[in-house]
């Protein structure tokens, strides 16, 4: 969360894309780069352009400025008067969070700074995260009277149930090496190499078969929440399908020629 009364100039949100990787840079440094009403619908926007966008095969999701993300622009939150409005608010921002789950592409969270309440939430919400070393999270809401409601979602989803409560009860900052630990986060590298971990690791993924991945990422999401007999109900029912596209075929074919594979996306 921020009070933060310094404006941010340009846009608040900025897109690059090279090699079939798009990043999204949250741009408000001087507001700690929360969520506002405005970012919020930006970050919606350029989701659902890279969702039908078959060019881009991985997201970064990264920030400038000293934080990632320091939550919901509390100044904002404040100055929002009537309950409707607030509800609507949180719908769109809930509904953001979402997209980022249901997109094709995997999303990798750069983190550097702060990842706090809501901007820990959008951290978790991506499939994988890499932290600086001077990294810090933390769900804070609790400090100031409330609970950080539809961070806890997230939250939860990503580290274990006690990790979460712990987090969502003392409030408190937890270095990058304890959420390493929690499974916060996927890989802590120096302040120094965040840039390079992040790249490896993009184009790692950006060199699979893009269509086996948004299967495959879209079949790991289904399949989580269901109980073992269902889950594997789910993935005996998508396995069929999977054997017949373009890509399964050629990339079994490549295996057994020793060749790289030539992927088709499809």
């Amino acid at each position: 969360m921020t009070t933060a009364e310094t404006p941010d100039d340009g846009p608040i949100l900025l897109r690059t894309d090279e090699d079939g990787i798009a990043t999204l840079t949250l741009n408000r440094p001087g507001s700690g780069n929360s969520l506002s009403h405005a970012l919020v619908a930006e970050l919606s926007t350029a989701l659902a352009r890279i969702a039908d966008d078959r060019d881009i095969r991985v997201v970064v999701l990264a920030a400038n400025g000293r934080h990632f993300c320091t939550g919901h622009d509390l100044k904002e939150s404040v100055a929002t008067r009537t309950g409707s409005e607030k509800l609507a608010s949180n719908l769109d921002c809930n509904a953001m969070m979402q997209a980022i789950v249901a997109l094709p592409q995997p999303v990798i969270a750069k983190v550097q700074g702060t990842a706090t309440a809501s901007g820990c939430e959008l951290m978790a919400s991506c499939d994988l995260a890499v932290a600086a070393q001077s990294a810090r999270f933390a769900t804070p809401g609790v400090n100031i009277g409330f609970w950080c409601y539809t961070p806890q979602v997230a939250l939860s989803r990503a580290v274990s149930r006690k990790h979460a409560l712990e987090m969502l009860l003392t409030g408190e900052l937890y270095g990058s090496d304890e959420a390493l630990r929690m499974g916060l986060v996927n890989r802590v590298v120096p302040d120094g190499e965040l840039d390079e971990a992040v790249s490896m690791l993009s184009v790692a993924i950006a060199s699979k078969s893009a269509a086996a991945v948004s299967r495959g990422k879209r079949s790991f999401h289904a399949q989580y929440d269901l109980d073992r007999a269902d889950a594997y109900a789910h993935v005996e029912a998508v396995i069929p399908e999977a054997f017949e596209t373009e890509d399964t075929k050629e990339g079994i074919a490549a295996f057994l020629e020793k060749r790289p594979p030539r992927w088709k996306g499809r």
